[in-house]
């Protein structure tokens, strides 16, 4: 029983790392092409389509429903993989999973966002032309942001532009790290229970 978990979990690692393929291939559209592409998007897209529909998670042109489809196959190769080794699944286990696989979604927000902001701290100081395409979607995706994050630092005063960037990444980085130890030691304590 063993042996089957344990190609179940490499079928599904398989299978993401087609996914991860797909995803940068995207990020090219119609420069890359070929046979080999076009059997890469059957593989994947009815999965992803799947996702798609079910939680439009789109924020300006950016999908981000890609995310929770692979931290769900991430999941699901963990659950595997542990079933090969010890034959056996606890509750503590699953929860502790879980745990780590919203955690997964939310920190790789999170470090998006981080890295737009970023882009628009290093656009900000090269004085780049802030009008044009690139920079009306990175804005479409940061200005929410900064808003709160002035909104909670400052009040009712207008916080300056520069402020609410560099506030805004600090913000982010400290959560990111605070809950990377969170659920960390979360998950390691429910990984301890004996259920």
């Amino acid at each position: 029983m063993s042996f089957i978990f344990g190609i179940l979990a490499s079928i599904t690692g398989i299978y993401s790392l087609i996914i991860f393929v797909r995803i940068i291939l995207s990020w090219f559209g119609n420069m890359v092409g070929g046979k080999a592409v076009e059997v890469i998007n059957r593989i994947t897209d009815p999965y992803l389509d799947w996702w798609r529909q079910k939680l439009h998670l789109n924020i300006g042109t950016f999908d981000f429903s890609v995310i929770p489809a692979i931290v769900f196959l991430s999941f699901i190769q963990n659950i595997f993989h542990i079933l090969s080794i010890t034959k056996r699944i606890t509750l503590g286990f699953i929860l502790a999973q879980v745990l780590l696989s919203l955690w997964n979604i939310i920190s790789i927000v999170i470090g998006f966002f981080i890295i737009v902001i970023i882009i628009r701290l290093i656009g900000y100081f090269i004085n780049s032309n802030i009008y044009g395409p690139f920079w009306s979607v990175i804005d479409s995706v940061t200005q929410p942001l900064l808003y709160k994050t002035n909104r909670i630092f400052f009040g009712k005063k207008i916080g300056g532009y520069l402020a609410g960037i560099i506030l805004s990444l600090f913000l982010l980085v400290a959560i990111l790290i605070g809950g990377w130890f969170v659920v960390y030691l979360l998950s390691g304590i429910l990984n301890k229970l004996p259920i």
